[in-house]
Order: structure tokens, then sequence, then C-alpha cells
């Protein structure tokens, strides 16, 4: 590449400049004369040569990111994979490259969450914060401030009028999504506070926490209406499943454990992990066509827990663990009915495809993977972060995913 006249002469005028102010007069001296530079150098090339070499460095990043995407879009294209019309919205799974990555959290996003009205996402983070997305323009919209430590969850009722969110400093909030302010503030519980959700009605919220205590909210009053115990440590997840009878927890105690709503009785005690487990899911109806008669392994181990009923019946609960698998357990038996393999690292994440065909999970080994029930395999793998993927949510009716990670991103992956 050659250089204009101009061009040489502010290159020199740099150099000059990057020699004298780091004390190299005698080079200076010799360059001016070689270059033929008489007199002082212009304030306007201060530090310029510094600027440009580390422009150039993160120039030079930047080309290798995009190169990389260009060349996975190619392999996609290459490769055949289908347009969202020519695929049922059953069929569609997310694909590279994230549609937008989303700065704002200045610490590790702890959850992810999408709205299920608006085209709204909503993330948590060790910064204390809750943050607010535009997932399809990728603007920011507005940040929820009032924990005062780590915020660890958060869930939208059915109407998406209300948020709860809990956190490290051992409280429960509840926000009026409209207004954006926080209307409630729940104590009770001992210790960190790691999960929240509302149940189906809404009119109740369940949280647990590192207390090992699971507690059930009314809304409208912020009491404590039930505590379940059972848990022997830290309680990491808890979820409510679709008609709001049965509720799942999960434990450091490398336990899933399944209550009666109503009577608070634990139903059932799951203990196949060899280690924490830190997500569970409960499987859609949609799903139970691809889950029935699917369990060709772990379930053949021992006899039905429940006089011969058949395997199969469901409902059916998915965990993922520190184990690196993630099993899916029949709830009317009380059996693992299979068991997926293939993550590196802690499983942080799952949830369910809205058709029921799939299962997503994402993991500390960076990745969001794709599972096909039926067949139990692996059959998408996406480099989603740059550090551990904590959380990922799948919207009940657009095409989107998104995914929360250490590397203090959020990033919404569309589906096709």
């Amino acid at each position: 590449m050659v250089l204009s006249q101009r061009q040489r002469e502010e290159l020199n005028k740099a150099i000059a400049d990057y020699l004298m102010s780091n004390g190299f007069m005698e080079a200076l001296e010799a360059f001016k004369k070689e270059a033929d530079m008489p007199g002082d150098i212009d304030k306007k090339y201060a530090g310029l040569l510094e600027k440009k070499w580390t422009s150039v460095i993160r120039l030079q990043k930047k080309v290798m990111d995009l190169e990389s995407r260009l060349a996975e879009a190619e392999k996609e294209y290459i490769s055949g994979a289908p347009t969202r019309e020519k695929r049922s919205p059953t069929e569609w799974i997310p694909r590279p490259p994230e549609r937008h990555a989303l700065m704002g959290h200045r610490s590790p996003v702890t959850r992810v969450a999408f709205h299920p009205v608006y085209s709204v996402a909503v993330s948590a983070s060790e910064d204390a914060s809750i943050k607010v997305w535009d997932y399809e323009t990728g603007d920011f919209e507005r940040t929820l401030k009032g924990h005062t430590d780590s915020v660890q969850d958060i869930g939208f009722d059915h109407t998406g009028k209300f948020l709860v969110s809990c956190s490290a400093d051992m409280t429960i909030k509840l926000w009026d999504f409209q207004t954006y302010e926080c209307i409630r503030t729940m104590h009770g519980h001992d210790h960190n506070v790691s999960s929240v959700c509302f149940l189906p009605s809404g009119d109740h919220v369940v949280s647990c926490s590192r207390d090992k205590s699971i507690k059930m909210w009314e809304v409208s009053t912020g009491y404590c209406v039930k505590t379940f115990t059972g848990h022997r440590d830290w309680v990491r997840m808890v979820r409510v499943n679709s008609d709001g009878s049965l509720l799942a927890s999960c434990s450091n105690d490398q336990t899933v454990r399944v209550w009666v709503v109503g009577t608070k009785e634990c139903k059932l005690e799951l203990r196949e992990h060899d280690h924490v487990v830190e997500c569970i899911a409960w499987a859609p109806e949609s799903a139970h066509p691809h889950l029935v008669g699917s369990g060709s392994g772990d379930s053949n181990r021992r006899p039905p827990a429940t006089g011969g009923r058949s395997q199969g019946a469901g409902p059916f609960l998915a965990s993922g663990s520190r184990d690196k698998t993630i099993k899916l357990w029949d709830v009317s038996t009380g059996l693992a009915v299979f068991t997926l393999v293939g993550h590196d690292n802690w499983v942080r994440g799952v949830k369910f495809h809205p058709g029921g065909k799939y299962l997503l999970s994402c993991s500390d080994d960076k990745t969001l993977r794709v599972w096909e029930m039926a067949h139990q395999r692996c059959c998408k793998t996406l480099e989603a972060h740059s550090h551990f993927c904590t959380s990922l949510d799948f919207h009940r009716t657009a095409p989107y995913v998104v995914t929360g990670s250490v590397d203090q991103a959020v990033k919404v992956w569309e589906c096709r």
C-alpha cells in the first residue's frame, strides 16, 4: 500500500510525537533530520500513533468476529437450513448469528425472560438491577432498581401486568409492569432467595431459598401463606406446572422434588443426579407425544414405583445438573425416562420448545443446545457466549430465544 504525500507527512509527525513523548530525544532529532521536519510538532498529533494502533487491533478483532459469523451463515446456507416459510412453527429452532447482543449490565446476567404479550425481554443481574429491552429492535427500554444485592430470578404473571423478582438481599419484589414501580416487597426467607415464579392463576407466587425452604405468597397482601420443607440444602429453582396443582424444586442436595400445592405433601423425590441440580422445567402437553414411549434406557433399570402404572403417562419434568446431564422424568411413575448427555460443563438452564418436539439447554460450556426429544439427541449447538451461559427463555408465540451470560450480555436469537 502506497501512502499519499499528506498521509506520509501525518504519519511522520505522529511518529515524531511518539518518540518525543517517550523521551527518545536522540532518535527524534535523527528522525526529524532524515524526514526533513523543521520546527515543533502540532499538538493535534499528541498520542495519535497509539490511538491508531489500538483502533487497528480493535478493528481486526471485529473483522475476525464478522468473518466467523459469515462462515457460520454460509454453512447454514450451503446445508440448506430451511427458511421460516417452509417450516411449521413447531420446527423452528434458534440459528446463528444472534439477532441482537444487548449490553448494559455491569455484572453477570443471572436470568432472562420474555414478556408474554409485548415485544419485550427482561434480564436480571448480579449488579442488583433488572433491565427491560425491546427484543425486536434491540433497544434498551429502562432499568428497574430496588434490590440491594444480586437479582436471582424474574418472572411474569400470565397477563404480563406484573413482574416478580427475588434477590440475594433476601427479599421478593412485585413490580407493576405498566408503571414500572415496585408495589410490594415480601420478607420471610432467612437467606439468598434463588428462584421465584407466579402460579398460573396469578394470585400467588412461590419462592425458594438457600435457607432450604419453599414459600408461597399471596400477591394481594404479600403474606406468606405456606412453607414447604424437606430439602436438605440450598433450593436452587422452583417451577409450577400448567394447572398450578404441582410444583417442582431442585437443590444442592442433588434431588428434584415434586410437591402437591394444595396439601404441601412431597409427592416425589427424584434422586439420580450426581451433583447439584441447577434448573428444572415442566414439559408442555405438546411435548407428551414426543416423550411417550421414548424411554429406552434409564426407565428399564427398576420396576415402576406406582404399582405397574404404564411408563409415559406424564406429566413430564426436565432437570439440568452440575453433573453435565439433563434428565427427563415421568412424574406419574417417578422414573427417569432418559438422560441427555453432551454438555461439557454445568447445565444452567432448560426450556421446552412451545411445539414440544425440542428441549433447549444452556451451560457453563458457553453453548446453547437444541435436543430432539423423540430421538434423545442434540441436533443443534450454538456457540452462544464468550463466558458461562446462565439462562435462557423461549417465547411462547414468537420465533425468538433469549440467553444471558456471565459475559454480561443478553443475546436474542431468531428461530427458523
